[in-house]
């Protein structure tokens, strides 16, 4: 189907110069702290060797999905706060949907193998080492980015159906469905029926997975998304802002500043870099 709109414009979370230069202060932070945060992890796993347990494993590629996340649309908003005329190609806005889907549904998925990693730890002690050995968990790394890659697929096979032949105004920062469903001249209701049974059954079943595995988890300590019109809510964009900034911003801090292993290692490999220097 030809497409009529070769770009959008991106309208971001404020028109107002003085709440744009905060937006670029505040994420340009954000962002950097996040690339800081996740990259000394995936170092510090990586180069360490007391850091080789499953769960490091899999935190390993959970900063890694993070800080892929993080960087397909925050480098955007902060360039597009300062810039007159926030402009991004047809292409580059399929690619950000592409990589949005691809980077946050592995972020889930990596969480729900992190769950069930303490769940076997905790619930089956003795089993642990057989259940969870490496080539075990290579394997479901490896699941995880095929169901990622489905996933994401799937919805970018339903967002190039769209055609756009109407205003090209983008009531966001970045290019996600929703608002891009709202552009569509045609009738969606089908689509987008489709990508919320997509996206829903993916949210649904992780948190079901999710609380599930926790359940059991405080059980065993204890004995010893809804179909909605395209339209963009003003709420949309905090919520959008919270998943793709706020948590790959936050996860470094969690597994890092309350984790004693974590930080540990980290001194060793910093005290034997500045130890080699000095010689």
């Amino acid at each position: 189907m030809q497409q009529n709109k070769t770009e959008f414009i991106l309208l971001g979370l404020t028109q107002d110069p003085l709440r744009q230069k905060m937006v670029f202060i505040i994420f340009f932070i954000f962002y950097t702290g996040t690339l800081v945060g996740n990259l000394l992890i995936i170092l510090t796993i990586k180069l360490s060797r007391t850091l080789g347990s499953p769960m490091y494993f899999f935190l390993f590629y959970l900063s890694i999905a993070d800080t892929c996340f993080s960087t397909s649309t925050t480098p955007r908003l902060i360039v597009g706060s300062v810039s007159a005329k926030n402009v991004i190609s047809y292409n580059e806005c399929m690619t950000q949907v592409f990589a949005l889907h691809l980077f946050g549904s592995m972020g889930i998925f990596v969480l729900i193998l992190m769950a069930v990693d303490r769940y076997v730890a905790i619930c089956k002690p003795l089993q642990y080492p057989t259940i969870m050995r490496r080539q075990v968990c290579i394997i479901l790394i490896i699941v995880a980015w095929i169901g990622s890659f489905i996933h994401s697929t799937t919805q970018i096979l339903l967002a190039l159906k769209l055609p756009f032949c109407g205003p090209n105004l983008i009531d966001h920062y970045c290019c996600d469905l929703q608002p891009l469903l709202k552009l569509a001249c045609m009738d969606t209701y089908v689509i987008n029926l489709l990508l919320v049974f997509n996206s829903g059954a993916i949210c649904s079943i992780s948190f079901l997975l999710l609380m599930i595995s926790y359940f059991v988890i405080l059980h065993s300590l204890r004995i010893f998304m809804y179909t909605r019109p395209p339209t963009t809510f003003p709420m949309d964009k905090m919520v959008t802002v919270f998943y793709t900034i706020g948590t790959p911003f936050l996860n470094p801090l969690i597994y890092t500043l309350r984790n004693a292993e974590v930080k540990n290692a980290m001194r060793k490999l910093w005290s034997v870099k500045i130890t080699s220097e000095s010689k």
